[in-house]
């Protein structure tokens, strides 16, 4: 295997890591405006992400398993067609119902079908990919390739949202039909049918010959930063098996599963708080949310790639100070009044949930010894990719009833978080067997 060919295998898999999330959270960055300008109830937008979300989680442990037996390079071929068929329908019905060729529901209701099929097949992708890098990789060199290739996936649910402002394009030509909102899924969906042409041609066939195992990866969603658990989870042996209610690590599982609902509800309902904060039509407000996710975003990074390893934190304290600042971010976010307390206050919230989560990673690794650090990566993911199913949809129905209190309730549960982990996280993160977390 020479060092070319494995660059550019590489390079090839980053970038469909990069563009299956990426692709992802631009829709979901401009599902809110949608909504609204296809006169759809805003709690049918949150079931929109929420159906493609159960369905990726219901799946994945499926095409995981089938990569092993009918090969990589098809599995991620079965991703990244999922993906372009996706986005491309998505495109085309949102695109009929702006210019009246359809009826509104009935094009949205399209839309929410098209997106199930990301959910069902984007999944197959990154196992298959992991496994490639695992077994392309010296045992040295493994936890750091893949470590890169997931931040792929975490650069990605930054990346989409930044990006969808300017995908929103006007009619194709003079008198034309009117693109609009349908442009990022349109645009997006040609940029992944190019890439897979690219692995069709480019991707080596001997890549299926690999005797390793990929994780499971969680669902890419807005705020679902990589935490590293996937990663663990593909490198680690499971030599024992934990389960969630281990007592081990049961009070880390709480907090992961509580404050991963608290953002997944909060991050769903804040393109709706920023139209009706601003009162401006949805496809005018579409700047203003990018403006705010990207504030977020950079906050998390901030916290994850900056301030966690200068003041190397024990995973206890990341939990307990995030959990705090994430409460105090969205108390901000739910009295705010403009679009300037909005952004701060969301960045407020992201950055302490870039140390909170983490901290329930790390947390729940030293809790356990090193023969099962392979099952707890694989809770932590799927506590990860839960909180992203039924958050959306209690975001947006809290927010129904009153404009805030998504925020406030998150706020509380924080708060409450914070009393509990004070005394039951004591001593989870002292195990004198453990490893760092990934």
């Amino acid at each position: 295997m020479t060092a070319l060919k494995l660059d550019r295998t590489f390079t090839i898999l980053f970038l469909v890591m990069l563009i299956i999330a990426s692709g992802n959270t631009a829709m979901q960055s401009v599902l809110p405006a949608l909504g609204r300008s296809l006169g759809v109830p805003d709690s049918a937008v949150a079931a929109a992400f929420s159906a493609s979300s159960v369905l990726w989680t219901v799946v994945a442990p499926f095409w995981a398993n089938r990569s092993d037996r009918h090969g990589r390079r098809r599995m991620v071929l079965i991703g990244q067609v999922g993906l372009c068929v996706s986005l491309l329908l998505c495109g085309l019905f949102l695109a009929a119902g702006i210019n009246g060729w359809i009826a509104p529901v009935t094009a949205f209701v399209c839309f929410v079908v098209a997106r199930m099929t990301y959910g069902a097949f984007g999944s197959a992708a990154p196992p298959a990919i992991q496994a490639i890098i695992a077994a392309r990789t010296s045992r040295e060199e493994r936890t750091r390739a893949l470590t890169l290739l997931g931040s792929a996936f975490g650069l990605g649910t930054i990346l989409g949202p930044a990006v969808a402002p300017y995908l929103v394009v006007g009619d194709l030509w003079r008198g034309g039909p009117t693109i609009g909102l349908a442009g990022p899924a349109l645009i997006g969906g040609m940029v992944a049918l190019a890439m897979l042409f690219v692995i069709a041609r480019l991707l080596p066939r001997d890549v299926d010959a690999t005797p390793s195992h990929g994780a499971v990866s969680s669902y890419p969603s807005i705020g679902g930063q990589a935490s590293g658990a996937s990663v663990t989870a593909a490198t680690a042996p499971k030599i024992e098996t934990v389960g969630f209610f281990d007592p081990r690590v049961r009070a880390w599982m709480i907090c992961g599963l509580v404050l991963g609902h608290a953002q997944a509800a909060a991050g769903q309902a804040i393109g709706f708080l920023v139209i009706d904060r601003l009162g401006a039509a949805p496809i005018q407000a579409i700047e203003a949310t990018g403006l705010v996710l990207m504030m977020g975003a950079g906050a998390a990074l901030l916290a994850q790639w900056g301030i966690i390893p200068l003041l190397n934190l024990r995973p206890r304290a990341l939990m307990l100070s995030g959990l705090s600042l994430s409460a105090i971010g969205c108390i901000a976010i739910g009295s705010a009044t403009s679009l300037y307390g909005i952004a701060t206050g969301y960045a407020l919230a992201t950055l302490g949930f870039g140390f909170s989560r983490p901290g329930f990673t790390a947390g729940s690794s030293l809790a356990v010894g090193q023969g099962a650090q392979g099952s707890v990566a694989g809770k932590v993911t799927s506590v990860n990719g839960a909180a992203f199913i039924l958050g959306p949809s209690i975001g947006v129905a809290l927010y129904g009833i009153w404009r805030p209190l998504p925020y406030l309730v998150a706020a509380a549960l924080l708060t409450a978080l914070v009393i509990y982990g004070w005394f039951s996280l004591r001593s989870s993160d002292r195990a004198p067997e453990a490893s760092p977390a990934q």
